[in-house]
């Protein structure tokens, strides 16, 4: 069964940044529809970010701000996110399409605050 792990979150300040990374435990070559998403404390689950062959869509929320990339020779997938917000605060997933089911990371905890 493939798993996702996350890592790079943490706590920034206002304005600062983070790159947050999944590595999945098989070949990102297999993996469709690579996405991140965000939940907040006492909210819903909220999309993100979906990389795609076609292309990347973002929600409005974060674009501009959030860039998601692929480095496929290291099978790893990032979210370069600049310009933090405490709004932003949340517990971040990856999630990818492989071959028949969606996969989830287990998350990784960004809290943006002064």
């Amino acid at each position: 069964q493939v798993q996702l792990v996350e890592s790079g979150g943490g706590f920034v300040q206002p304005g600062g940044s983070l790159r947050l990374s999944c590595t999945p435990s098989a070949s990102i070559d297999s993996a469709t529809n690579m996405g991140w998403y965000r939940q907040a404390p006492g909210k819903e689950r909220q999309w993100v970010s979906t990389m795609m062959k076609s292309g990347t869509t973002y929600a409005n929320s974060v674009k501009g701000r959030f860039t998601v990339s692929s480095d496929n020779a290291k099978n790893i997938w990032y979210l370069e996110m600049n310009s933090l917000q405490p709004e932003d605060t949340a517990v971040y997933y990856c999630n990818a399409f492989f071959g028949t089911k969606w996969v989830w990371g287990q998350g990784t905890q960004v809290t943006v605050s002064s």
